[in-house]
């Protein structure tokens, strides 16, 4: 497979200003130097606790936040470089499908406004046949065209976010965030939103960022996993191999938390001390010294660099470097 999309050193600072003067006193380390490349047609999970810059690196990948510093290479073009027009022309190769299904949609907004005004916007449809066109994306991702008339408080939580699924595909986009698309759903739905997302990425060859904590969704969605940890990434493997083979000690960590439906399954819990560290004064030399139980006086000092272990398996972490 090819390139689709390249991450260069990204970061990305959050400056905290305080006082009368609102004087620029502490700033917070979102991002922190992430290098990544996601393939035509993949779906690359990316996991990582709460807070540790994961749905900050999704919506930069795409231009909805500036980056402090770093290159994001789509198809060839640095799009940090891009001028407005330029910008417009990229965007519908480029959507994202937020975490809420209610606050991303607008409650004035009838359905078929919803999902077509984007499409007027950039000239993928007209006033004439822009009906139709709707409701042949909505019956896509499993909605009746007669809902078309309908305002998002007359849905569930699945309808809702299958609205913003059809939202997105209706640019026919080539790159597509997903921010825990299903993490504000029941159960049943989500493995129902689960299913259309893998439907649909087979169907049009896209390629997904996929953003969640859940690592049962990732694995069982996923070709490649990224594993984040405070601005990092500190692992990157196919979903397979990490699930059987991790390497780094806080994605045996992650793996070992993770809930299982198998009775007869032992439990290998690896307990982690101490809680995640604050973005603002982010730990010297390896941010997960502070809660590694293999952490030793060099990862106190220096920073480790990626090391491949095997081919697209690569982990940030002095015990192999």
């Amino acid at each position: 497979m090819t390139t689709l999309i390249s991450i260069r050193s990204l970061k990305k600072y959050f400056p905290i200003h305080e006082g009368f003067l609102s004087k620029n006193t502490k700033t917070v380390k979102a991002v922190d130097g992430v290098s990544l490349d996601i393939d035509h047609g993949e779906i690359l999970g990316l996991v990582g606790e709460s807070g540790c810059g994961k749905t900050t690196l999704g919506r930069m990948s795409i231009n909805l936040i500036k980056p402090t510093s770093g290159e994001i290479i789509f198809g060839g073009v640095d799009i940090l470089k891009l001028d407005n027009p330029g910008l417009k022309a990229l965007r519908p190769k480029m959507q994202i499908i937020f975490q809420d299904p209610f606050g991303s949609l607008n409650p004035r907004f009838t359905v078929e406004r919803i999902i077509g005004e984007a499409m007027m916007v950039h000239g993928l449809a007209e006033r004439s046949n822009l009906r139709s066109k709707v409701i042949e994306i909505m019956q896509k991702v499993g909605l009746p065209g007669s809902f078309i008339n309908r305002y998002p408080h007359e849905f569930s939580g699945g309808q809702r976010q299958r609205i913003g699924i059809a939202r997105a595909l209706s640019l026919h986009p080539r790159y597509l965030v997903c921010d825990e698309p299903v993490s504000a759903l029941d159960v049943s739905i989500q493995a129902q939103i689960i299913n259309l997302l893998q439907e649909l990425q087979e169907k049009e060859n896209i390629s997904i960022l996929f953003i969640s904590h859940d690592l049962n969704v990732v694995k069982h969605l996923s070709h490649r996993t990224a594993v984040m940890y405070l601005g990092q990434i500190v692992e990157t493997a196919p979903t397979k191999i990490l699930n059987k083979n991790a390497a780094h000690p806080y994605t045996r960590a992650l793996l070992a938390a993770k809930p299982s439906t198998n009775p007869k399954e032992l439990s290998s819990h690896i307990p982690l001390s101490g809680d995640v560290p604050s973005p603002l004064n982010p730990p010297s030399g390896c941010h997960f010294h502070t809660r590694c139980p293999e952490a030793t006086d060099r990862c106190k000092t220096e920073q480790p660099t990626p090391f491949q272990l095997e081919e697209h398996h690569t982990v940030q972490c002095h015990l192999y470097n």
